[in-house]
């Protein structure tokens, strides 16, 4: 018999990096995600397949950061009393490295699938093992918002908080062609010379953040566009920003956008950009494919508390 796990992907909204340093943020579950199916194997070890990335690893595949991720979550699983060795096939509809949650939703969905039973909070911890191996010192907010989904109000070491929006809200996601790695950039920030100015900045991230709240749950949608733009500004001045997604920013806001920024850790990745309309989507989206940068719309309306993967629509 097989189980089957699904997890979202997300974007932040406001406070990347911010949130490593105890600053609150803001991120959004979105419906392309994971999942992952397990069945009971009679062998040594578990083994983790994903088809589409032609990867098979073993749980002691230690040469490999999926292979260890996989033995750290199964670990934990078995600390809370998982017994079975099992051979999971996973796919994901989101792109690695490009800032929307990828590995978080992989792992979420594999914990799932292993041990359908589990409460949120083995879930989580199990997650945050495999998380660790791909991010060093992950805040916590894409395990949250894989398992999750929804929107959610997140600082470190605080219990998150769920936040209703006051409007229905429609985004433009979209890819810069470059991908880059969570940890390489935090470890970025954190070399920056200039302590000072950092802490700075990474307060008004998180004062941006709970204004980004307050405009969400009023669904005041141009004040959260202004909002996502001076994100982008404080990011740019961590360095985190790059020429494909400056040009993406200012693509965006010239066909429309409320407002536009990175998402996710920078360098690379993926923007986000709020528009008012499906109408005003479309062209974004077609400008961003002019420019040769894919994309897809995520619309979430008010009375929605959390979209799954299994929800997906085309782009």
């Amino acid at each position: 018999m097989s189980n089957v796990g699904v997890a979202s992907g997300k974007v932040i909204l406001v406070g990347e990096h911010a949130v490593v340093y105890g600053a609150p943020g803001l991120a959004m579950g979105i419906p392309r995600g994971a999942r992952a199916v397990a069945s009971k194997i009679t062998d040594a070890c578990s083994v983790l397949e994903i088809p589409g990335w032609s990867i098979n690893v073993r749980e002691h595949d230690k040469g490999y950061d999926l292979g260890q991720a996989f033995a750290a979550l199964c670990a934990r699983l078995r600390d809370a009393g998982a017994t079975d060795v099992v051979r999971v096939v996973a796919e994901s509809t989101l792109p690695p490295a490009a800032g929307l949650g990828c590995s978080a939703a992989l792992g979420v969905a594999v914990a799932r699938a292993i041990v359908p039973s589990a409460d949120a909070h083995v879930i989580h911890h199990a997650v945050m093992a495999w998380e660790s191996v791909f991010h060093g010192n992950p805040s916590g907010i894409d395990a949250l918002v894989a398992a999750r989904g929804g929107w959610v109000f997140f600082q470190r070491d605080t219990p998150a908080t769920e936040i209703f929006p006051g409007a229905s809200l429609t985004f433009v996601v979209g890819y810069s062609g470059t991908s880059s790695r969570t940890r390489a950039m935090v470890e970025h920030v954190a070399c920056l010379a200039n302590r000072a100015h950092i802490e700075s900045v990474m307060h008004a991230i998180g004062e941006l953040a709970c204004e980004g709240r307050r405009a969400i749950e009023r669904g005041d949608v141009h004040a959260l566009g202004e909002i996502l733009s001076r994100n982008q500004i404080c990011l740019s001045e961590l360095q985190l920003s790059t020429p494909a997604i400056e040009r993406m920013c200012t693509v965006a806001r010239s066909l429309g956008a409320l407002g536009s920024k990175l998402t996710g850790a920078g360098g690379g990745g993926s923007v986000i950009a709020l528009v008012k309309d499906a109408s005003d989507a479309e062209r974004v989206r077609e400008g961003w494919h002019c420019e040769g940068f894919e994309s897809f719309v995520v619309r979430r309306d008010c009375c929605e508390v959390n979209v799954g993967p299994e929800s997906e629509a085309s782009p």
